[in-house]
């Protein structure tokens, strides 16, 4: 009963929160089947600031917003004139446009937009329990490189060589815990780097390789549903892409948040970025 419990609720917070979407429906199921099955962990996706801080002006300008008519569904960030990373389940919103260089999104109409021209999901992404989420946006037209847009650096080698305990920032829009309100303005939050064994003890033995754990777990401090995508960054470098945590509770200490290792797929990043085609 148990191990039917806890498939029949990974498949409904899979289907109904998917990317962070919130809906009565959402909430009302995940509190019926949590009420019974409350010591099985879910998979959901997201990336919103808990205990976190408005970003400071002038820090971040990578960062962009992914819409889907005029609405904001995941966060991105900048890595070259033409080209955003995100998560790859980020495709099922049918996101076409992002918007560089605001931390308000109440002022985004000030801010320069252009529209996706396609997307490249990794190319054996199947769903963020499997791994692989990441995605790169090919953007329309050339962002305008100045002191509000700027593009962020990727690791330089197939290991990020992160150490735990180090401290490191994620920012995104959206909640800022269960049950809050959105959010305006960027806020950004320090995270901690968790050990890749601890976290795989923390989640199930059929944890995906290629991913970072940092927040979420021992701490009160990490992201939440609604806004996927965004960058993990250490020392000036994003190192990892947002991808999922627990279920629809952000009520941490829980379980690690993960985040898909960028360095993991920088030969794929590159190619694509050179090209100008999905490989």
């Amino acid at each position: 009963m148990h191990g039917l419990g806890t498939l029949l609720l990974f498949h409904i917070v899979a289907s109904l929160g998917q990317n962070g979407k919130k809906s009565s429906a959402f909430y009302s199921l995940t509190k019926i089947y949590l009420i019974f099955f409350s010591e099985f962990i879910i998979v959901v996706h997201g990336s919103d600031i808990v205990n976190g801080e408005i970003a400071p002006d002038n820090s971040m300008q990578y960062m962009v917003s992914v819409q889907q008519w005029g609405h904001h569904v995941c966060g991105g960030f900048l890595v070259s004139e033409d080209f955003v990373i995100t998560a790859a389940h980020c495709a099922k919103d049918e996101p076409v446009r992002v918007v560089l260089g605001t931390h308000k999104l109440s002022k985004m109409n000030m801010s320069p937009c252009r529209n996706i021209e396609y997307f490249c999901k990794y190319p054996t992404y199947k769903n963020v329990e499997f791994g692989d989420d990441i995605m790169l946006l090919k953007l329309s037209g050339k962002a305008p490189l100045n002191n509000k847009v700027k593009t962020i650096s990727l690791p330089t080698s197939s290991n990020a060589n992160l150490k735990d305990g180090q401290i490191c920032s994620v920012a995104g829009w959206g909640l800022t815990g269960t049950s809050l309100s959105t959010v305006d303005n960027l806020r950004v939050v320090n995270v901690s780097i968790l050990n890749p064994q601890l976290c795989r003890e923390k989640w199930w033995n059929g944890f995906p390789s290629n991913v970072i754990c940092a927040g979420g777990y021992n701490t009160d401090k990490g992201f939440c549903q609604g806004d996927s995508g965004g960058p993990l960054v250490c020392d000036g470098v994003a190192v990892g892409v947002v991808s999922f945590n627990r279920n629809s509770t952000c009520t941490y200490p829980d379980v690690p948040n993960v985040y898909t290792d960028i360095s993991k797929y920088l030969e794929w990043i590159n190619n694509i970025v050179k090209t100008k085609k999905c490989v």
